[in-house]
């Protein structure tokens, strides 16, 4: 089966999805809903959404620098918004499509993309716990309601974040990890070294990088978390703290990262619908809202990848290689 029609049936199943999630929740009443949307916002939420993929592109960009690898910015960015098309492949490992057009168009060495690109993973998970972190930290200082829930799946998330840096550390502990990840197919076609792996993922894991990195990193969600805020506020829904939309996206999202479901798909809109609800939040309109906050921060991005993957050949590349 080729790339495009893995991709087509992950979408048939996701665009069914979303087609129960409405009929569940009345399809008439989400129509209602929908006229409820203040227009005013929509330029404030686009604005923040293409901000945030500039955060990550940055971040992107220096973990390039620290391997010595520069590439025309234009096609640099075309490159890096190609990964988020394939985002919907479950746990994120169609973002590796970024280091076989490397290899293809400007003979970067897999073995050294491949690593950035888990690098990138390690710091979004880095980012994610920091800013719920952050969140709930400020709940509980100034004792706003919360579910103890998302404090659990916080601190789910920290643990494992911990045990990935302290088997990073562990150059024996990361080769028995290497060498059996590099058994599944569709990593092993990417002829991953594991020395070299190694070394990549532990330079852009210290030092001036580390810092930098964490910091967009934390950044990036915190935008995300601002579009989830102007988004409720957009259907007139004012009684949730932005404290509590942090803690309470941000564990949405390490639910549906730890589904290994593409995009985390069901289990972030159910969590994050559920939440919306028990705050008061009538449930059609939950489930309006929660579809809207997917629209705008991650599905567009999506639709915008696929366009550059096109763009850029991304489809033949990988079809090529496939055949």
């Amino acid at each position: 089966m080729n790339l495009i029609n893995k991709i087509l049936i992950v979408i048939i199943t996701i665009v069914v999805f979303y087609a129960i999630f409405l009929i569940y929740s009345d399809l008439n009443l989400v129509k209602d809903r929908l006229g409820e949307f203040k227009i005013e916002f929509l330029p404030h939420i686009l604005t923040l959404v293409v901000l945030s993929w500039f955060v990550a592109f940055y971040r992107w960009v220096l973990l390039l620098k620290q391997s010595n690898i520069k590439i025309p910015i234009l096609q640099n960015f075309f490159i890096f918004m190609s990964g988020y098309a394939l985002s919907i492949v479950p746990g994120k490992v169609g973002e590796l499509i970024k280091s076989q057009i490397l290899k293809t168009k400007f003979n970067v060495p897999r073995t050294k993309t491949a690593s950035i690109i888990v690098i990138e993973q390690i710091y979004n998970l880095i980012g994610l716990v920091i800013v719920s972190c952050i969140g709930l930290g400020l709940i509980i200082i100034f004792q706003i309601e919360f579910f103890e829930v998302t404090s659990f799946v916080i601190m789910g998330a920290t643990i494992v974040l911990i045990f990935i840096l302290i088997l990073i550390k562990s150059k024996t502990a990361f080769e028995k990890v290497f060498h059996k990840f590099s058994k599944f197919k569709f990593i092993s076609k990417y002829e991953l070294s594991y020395e070299e792996s190694y070394e990549v993922i532990k330079k852009s894991l210290n030092g001036k990088l580390l810092i930098f990195s964490t910091f967009l990193s934390a950044a990036f969600w915190i935008i995300e978390s601002v579009v989830v805020y102007f988004v409720l506020l957009a259907f007139n829904v004012d009684i949730l703290e932005f404290t509590t939309i942090i803690a309470t996206y941000t564990s949405s999202i390490i639910l549906g990262v730890a589904s290994f479901l593409p995009m985390g798909i069901g289990v972030t809109e159910g969590s994050l619908a559920g939440f919306f609800a028990l705050k008061g939040v009538d449930i059609s309109l939950a489930l309006t809202i929660v579809i809207f906050i997917r629209i705008f921060t991650r599905w567009i991005g999506v639709g915008l990848g696929f366009i550059l993957l096109k763009i850029i050949g991304g489809f033949s590349i990988e079809s090529e290689k496939e055949n």
